[in-house]
């Protein structure tokens, strides 16, 4: 009976915003809590999934809560055979989206799953190299297909040239057949995306596990260590903006970047001086790919990249040039890391038997070997698809707009993919009986109401759970990138806190700081973050990467061993503490704190705010 097990509120207790009433209507039904699923949703732990929408989602933006569960769950589910875990199941709330990991509990059924895991698991392990590198392919040739995407407006007539070659179909119809294209391609490249990643997850749990069994008193930041001072692709963005700094050192235009003036003032600037020139085409080389970056994780239609919002860049360049004239070493600490690592894979590898120390060998071997995945991923699918797909859905929306359909233009994103369709449906024949389109005013009116009802749902946070606390959380993507654990969840339920001055979360890059807090909601306040201070998030994005030469450390609300704040801070040996559950809440701007990134323990040591 979950009456008796600790809980946060179900679904069904939760209250709706004053102004908010009806937001169920704007998403498919499957999404939303309803009285025929009440019993199983009662029975299970839904968490918040803010790490990719932190601010909710607007009815289109809720296409990525289909995608990426579909995905995670066809992967870890029917074709892996995760053996103690399903799916994650997904529903939204008050316009925020939770998800729910499904475990397998039964030992019998584990033991017939973890068969069929290791011959299909098995075959990537052995063959990781060649098809990863065609995963790569697979992902650019959709990216390169949703890029040849188009909807140019309809004219009066189609071309003389569907008569004179005898097409037999009006170019009117590929408005319908792109946009199912791409929204087919979303979530072929979701289905990508968990191909490799809980493989990737599943190498480094084995070997935790095996490190466990093998050292009980080992740390967990002992073991995530070994695997550190990889180079990944994830790092290149940041890698791009040190040498656009040093650049600018060298050709002395490094007083135009840093005296603080906007974007467009900058290039201007630049465009007057033959060295300003030369710098501004090192830029332009590096914007295509690696600056097709969102400042966030770019799940809703209005986060910005780097190439559309160039001040995001700019302000990080200007930070790495102003450390390199005061004569800083701005490079990552590889080295360092490498020499640590294989200090501390020596020190336990030679308490193991010889057998033990070849099987030690050999997951760690794996584990280095699946690591780059698991920050990588984010740069195909996350920036270099999500950036594609949002760009073409705005180009659907100025198409709307030109028809005379919408009014605004961000009116689109207040329609789910499915209304979407009917809307073009309705758009293409009306435009093709030669008649006005029969819902414009209809949708006007939703669309308004639904502006409404997201102000409504804006105005509250998300709470962080509903339903139960299970007795175990098995799921691996749960556990290593939001870091919701069994602990964790225990730990929330009393809000987080060992006392009254402390807010536990996960060790997720070991040292120990203290410093001022810096209270960040968004990308928009990175400027804010001055030097020595203790950045505290929601969660970071991998282009808040600057950011982490500033801080003095990083307290996250989300994630867990392997999200992208601990990966980066043990890459930039900051301390971090991450999965708090409410740190942003918790604490304040200029209130003074200790980081313990060893124990997972942020302490504060004064209460008044600077």
């Amino acid at each position: 009976m979950t009456q008796d097990r600790p809980r946060f509120p179900y679904f069904s207790e939760a209250s709706t915003p004053v102004g908010a009433e009806g937001w169920q209507d704007m998403y498919p039904y499957y999404l939303v809590p309803s009285e025929e699923t009440r019993e199983e949703e009662d029975a299970r732990l839904w968490f918040a999934d803010t790490m990719h929408w932190s601010r909710g989602a607007l009815p289109f933006d809720s296409i990525g809560a289909e995608a990426v569960y579909l995905g995670a769950g066809q992967n870890s589910t029917r074709i892996f055979v995760l053996p103690a875990s399903l799916g994650l199941d997904v529903r939204m709330q008050n316009g925020y989206v939770y998800i729910s990991p499904i475990p397998v509990t039964d030992p019998e059924e584990i033991g017939r799953r973890a068969a069929l895991f290791q011959e299909r698991a098995g075959h990537y392990y052995a063959h990781w190299d060649e098809l990863y590198a065609a995963w790569k392919d697979k992902v650019t040739a959709v990216i390169d297909r949703m890029k040849g995407i188009a909807f140019p407006p309809l004219g009066e007539l189609d071309p003389i040239e569907v008569v004179t070659e005898g097409r037999g179909r009006s170019t009117s119809w590929d408005v319908i057949a792109n946009y199912h294209q791409l929204i087919d391609d979303f979530f072929l490249v979701w289905q990508y995306h968990f191909e490799f990643l809980n493989l990737g997850y599943g190498g480094y749990i084995v070997f935790f596990q095996f490190c466990k069994q093998a050292f009980p008193e080992i740390a967990e930041q002992s073991i995530a260590r070994m695997v550190a001072g990889v180079d990944v692709l994830a790092f290149r963005p940041d890698d791009e903006l040190r040498k656009l700094a040093q650049l600018s050192i060298d050709l002395q235009v490094d007083d135009v970047l840093t005296r603080g003036d906007a974007a467009a003032a900058v290039f201007a600037t630049l465009e007057g001086s033959e060295s300003g020139q030369t710098w501004l085409k090192a830029y332009d080389a590096a914007k295509d790919p690696w600056f097709n970056y969102f400042a966030e994780y770019g799940f809703t239609h209005d986060q910005a990249t780097w190439v559309s919002d160039p001040d995001i860049p700019l302000s990080g360049i200007a930070r790495y040039a102003t450390k390199l004239r005061a004569g800083e070493d701005i490079s990552r600490p590889v080295e360092r890391l490498r020499a640590e690592r294989d200090e501390i894979v020596e020190d336990y590898r030679s308490l193991l038997t010889e057998e033990e120390a070849a099987q030690f060998d050999d997951l760690l071997a794996l584990a280095r070997k699946v690591f780059p995945y698991i920050e990588e991923h984010n740069i195909y699918v996350e920036h270099w698809t999500h950036s594609v797909f949002w760009q073409k859905a705005w180009e659907l929306a100025d198409f709307l707009l030109a028809a005379g359909f919408t009014e605004q233009r961000d009116d689109l994103f207040h329609l789910n993919r499915f209304e979407l369709d009917q809307v073009l449906f309705d758009v293409v024949e009306s435009w093709a009986i030669g008649v006005p389109a029969r819902g414009k005013r209809r949708w006007a009116a939703e669309i308004r109401k639904r502006r409404g009802i997201l102000a409504a749902l804006a105005t509250e946070p998300a709470a962080p759970a509903y339903g139960p606390a299970p007795d175990q959380v098995t799921d691996p993507f749960a556990i290593m990138n939001y870091g919701v654990t069994t602990e964790r969840i225990q730990a929330w339920l009393g809000r987080g806190t060992t006392s009254a001055d402390a807010i536990s979360g996960i060790p997720g890059s070991p040292g120990v700081i203290e410093g001022p807090v810096r209270v960040l909601r968004s990308e928009k306040d990175l400027a804010d973050l001055q030097p020595g201070e203790v950045l505290v998030c929601a969660i970071t994005a991998p282009s808040w990467a600057s950011a982490f030469s500033v801080a003095a450390g990083v307290v996250t609300d989300i994630g867990g061993m392997m999200s992208h704040a601990a990966i980066v801070c043990r890459e930039y040996g900051l301390p971090a503490v991450v999965g708090t559950g409410y740190a942003t809440t918790s604490l304040q701007t200029g209130q003074r704190v200790r980081v313990d990134g060893d124990s997972g323990v942020v302490t504060l040591l004064g209460t008044e705010v600077a």
